[in-house]
């Protein structure tokens, strides 16, 4: 029975972190370029790079709080854990894309673990308790969202919900 408990709370912990990362994507495909304002603001490091790029932008992390928090309140961890998640997984994903351009990789480019990695872990490890969760559930869901991630963005790019396939 243990064991089934932890397998429904990584299936809601998943479908979360689904709506946390997925709500942006499709927050820009419904709304075009409307609200389209760069988390960053154009701004450029010491390096002279942006800090984010151009695909961070607050009605991304707008959509991902406000739906994961709706998404959650539906579930039995309540609207504000829903919200947490999304806002340390945006976090994480802003983090991810900083690295990602210290890194000099352009804005939408792949990087395999730092992508998905960052996103899913930084959430789980300051919810881990707050979720109910283990160590080992914590290890599961980090790989089955990238395993998730990395197996439906070639579907959503061939519907042209993605802008790549990865």
């Amino acid at each position: 029975m243990a064991d089934l408990l932890s397998l429904k709370k990584i299936a809601i912990v998943l479908i979360l972190l689904g709506c946390a990362n997925s709500l942006p994507i499709f927050a820009r495909k419904l709304l075009g370029t409307r609200w389209e304002w760069p988390v960053d603001g154009g701004a450029c490091w010491i390096d002279g790079r942006r800090l984010f790029g151009s695909h961070k932008t607050w009605r991304g992390i707008a959509a991902s709080l406000t739906g994961t928090a709706l998404a959650g309140s539906l579930t039995t961890y309540g609207a504000e854990t829903g919200f947490l998640l999304a806002l340390l997984s945006m976090t994480g994903d802003l983090t991810a894309s900083f690295f990602k351009r210290r890194l000099d990789l352009k804005s939408g480019a792949r990087a395999p673990g730092l992508d998905q990695g960052v996103e899913s872990l930084l959430p789980l490890l300051v919810l881990k308790q707050r979720l109910g969760m283990t160590w080992l559930d914590v290890a599961v869901t980090v790989l089955l969202f990238a395993l998730f991630e990395l197996l439906l963005s070639p579907v959503l790019y061939k519907l042209g919900i993605r802008r790549n396939p990865y």
